[in-house]
């Protein structure tokens, strides 16, 4: 090969490739889990200012509050988790992180009140459900002055686990890898979980009421369907008993979902079981639910 031109093509590789690294670093930082909290949460004082990518600010006088609590779940919990811990310094009360087995590095500087656990991802362990049950009494906690400030990142719906009465963790890993298996989506798999979950589809919001709760969600889902998020721990749920079965017909699997949780379904179609919380509920009035980052930012930073 003509030497010039082989040193003309290695050039314009060379371009290109730096031209990709440019473009693949802009989209990494546009939705950097410790950045993205950085960029929604600003603190002057007792003032703590938090806006969402498409909402107006909240002005929130951390004064007006006896606790103010912290709980992170998911795979990105522990970078946006140290961001939130570092602007609220000696303001915190307690905090617990629950993020995916292999994601606990660089915890060591957090403050004793903060707890840190992990879990198994996407089939949910013991381990979740422990750690699960630490943040529901933590939320137990929470009072009409008090903030509980919620970080959700991917990860979060297999992670945060809380099984219905009468149905075991056994038969939520069944069902999670029956419904993987089949091709269902992840919306379908989310509203079935909702179902037979005590902190999906609102249940984490009904346990934190009557705090104040706000939470910070950074999206993996395309078009951030806050609800199908982690499952929508803290907003209303629109899905309903009939769908969950519809899903379950849709992919004829009928036969291989565990009978306890065939069971549960039957009796919510019937009406013997409460719904999940569904819009309008009360509850929400005293929530708000940011989206601080997501795929099209990434998608936007990189074009």
């Amino acid at each position: 090969m003509d030497s010039n031109l082989f040193w003309t093509r290695s050039l314009r590789a060379s371009r290109w490739g730096k031209d990709v690294v440019h473009i693949l670093a802009a989209a990494i930082n546009a939705v950097d889990p410790t950045e993205a909290v950085h960029r929604h949460l600003q603190r002057s004082d007792d003032q703590l200012i938090i806006s969402g990518i498409e909402t107006q600010k909240h002005v929130i006088n951390l004064a007006d509050f006896n606790h103010i609590y912290l709980v992170a779940v998911g795979k990105a919990s522990v970078p946006m988790a140290a961001a939130l811990v570092s602007i609220l310094g000696d303001k915190l009360t307690r905090g617990i992180i629950l993020t995916k087995d292999g994601h606990t590095n660089n915890t060591r500087d957090y403050p004793a009140s903060v707890k840190v656990y992990a879990a198994a991802h996407p089939v949910p362990d013991e381990r979740g459900v422990r750690a699960t049950q630490q943040i529901t009494a933590l939320l137990a906690q929470a009072g009409n002055d008090d903030l509980v400030l919620l970080l959700v990142s991917g990860g979060g719906s297999a992670l945060l686990t809380a099984p219905t009465e009468g149905i075991t963790l056994h038969d939520l890993q069944q069902l999670t890898e029956v419904l993987l298996g089949s091709g269902a989506t992840i919306n379908e798999l989310n509203t079935l979980r909702k179902h037979i979950d005590l902190v999906k589809g609102g249940g984490l919001a009904r346990a934190a009421y009557p705090a104040r709760l706000i939470a910070l969600i950074l999206s993996d889902v395309v078009g951030d369907p806050i609800d199908v998020i982690a499952s929508g721990p803290t907003t209303p749920d629109p899905t309903t008993f009939p769908q969950c079965q519809q899903i379950i017909e849709k992919y004829g699997i009928a036969a291989r979902i565990p009978q306890r949780i065939s069971a549960l379904l039957t009796a919510g179609i019937a009406g013997k079981i409460i719904e999940t919380p569904k819009p309008g509920d009360m509850l929400f009035n005293r929530v708000s639910n940011l989206v601080i980052g997501n795929n099209l930012l990434a998608a936007e930073a990189a074009y």
